[in-house]
């Protein structure tokens, strides 16, 4: 029989690496006072070896888990941490709040400050890690799951989310029903993946009736009130200007509602509106917002429970989770104007 080679051990990796056994101790253990250089030979390393920690999880220092934002400000978003506040608190777990200013994946300050903290585990909302940051969260046993992913993840990733196709599908199905038949799109970035979804649902419910989609009409914000407002300006202060926008998120279309509102448009008799999300605010806009409702609550809930039920050695009985979206008709859609 072959023998198998022996399993790397610390003093391995450290004689490979050229460098202190303490060194390679404190690259496992999250310490952020490596070299940014030294610590990615060893991990190199480490990597190379398959090296995955022997012990038993290593001390927790603070019993809170870390809920990272690629942005935080906006009304989505609190509705996010109340919902993981509120698992968080049941279970006597403190919650670590920080965003990373837009980015999609968290820079390596963020990963050294969050090792050296050592959660419970961590929740990302629209980012996502590298697979070398996965690897690196793993061997520290700090375990990770994604609410509404930015992008495509492995299997291996956990990840509760909704139907953003189906979403997407409704709305404009809404208002095709109603007979519109200019419908513009206000959607989300273009390399975002719920984004992409929603915009799939757009062109479905186009294709169902056989109606072709008028590609001029569509544009790209980034969910937020600005892009919403200057997109509607665009759309609506031209002569062949839509009867109907559906605006991808609820803060986009407070923005169109505005853009609307300054053009003299009425809301619904000139143009109807559709949002998407259902946050608190869309029942208290005048017209009421018409929109897609996306459980952002029992999303980041559940989510929430999953990290518990991981960082309590549990194994889950599915990586992926996608909750039910909802069409929520109120005042902001109606048929379109006469000719």
């Amino acid at each position: 029989m072959t023998e198998q080679p022996s399993p790397a051990t610390i003093a391995t990796i450290a004689d490979e690496v050229g460098v202190s056994v303490t060194t390679v101790s404190k690259v496992l253990n999250g310490r952020a006072d490596v070299a940014p250089r030294t610590r990615a030979r060893v991990e190199a390393s480490l990597d190379r070896h398959q090296y995955r920690r022997r012990a038993r999880r290593p001390p927790i220092r603070h019993d809170q888990i870390d809920l990272v934002f690629h942005q935080l400000d906006s009304l989505w978003a609190m509705e996010i941490i109340k919902a993981v506040e509120t698992v968080a608190s049941a279970a006597g777990i403190g919650l670590h709040l920080s965003q990373l200013d837009g980015q999609h994946s968290p820079p390596q300050g963020w990963l050294d400050a969050t090792l050296t903290r050592r959660p419970l585990g961590v929740l990302f909302v629209l980012c996502h890690l590298t697979e070398k940051q996965r690897d690196l969260l793993a061997r520290q046993l700090i375990p990770f799951v994604v609410i509404d992913t930015d992008s495509a993840t492995s299997a291996l990733v956990p990840t509760v989310g909704s139907n953003n196709w189906n979403g997407g599908l409704i709305a404009t199905r809404h208002l095709l029903q109603l007979g519109h038949q200019r419908i513009a799109l206000i959607s989300g970035p273009r390399d975002v993946l719920c984004a992409q979804a929603r915009t799939a649902g757009f062109w479905s419910a186009h294709d169902e009736v056989g109606l072709p989609v008028a590609t001029d009409l569509i544009r790209h914000g980034d969910f937020y009130v600005d892009s919403g407002f200057s997109h509607g300006m665009a759309l609506l202060d031209r002569p062949d200007r839509p009867t109907a926008i559906f605006a991808g998120s609820d803060m986009q279309a407070l923005g169109v509602l505005r853009a609307a509102r300054q053009l003299g448009l009425d809301v619904p008799h000139d143009l109807s509106v559709i949002g998407y999300d259902n946050v608190p605010v869309a029942t208290w806009t005048v017209p009421a917002l018409t929109t897609v409702n996306q459980p952002l609550r029992d999303m980041a809930g559940t989510a929430a429970q999953m990290l518990l039920d991981l960082a309590s050695g549990t194994e889950l009985s599915t990586s992926r989770i996608d909750l039910v979206t909802e069409l929520v008709i109120r005042e902001s859609t109606a048929p379109p104007p006469p000719h």
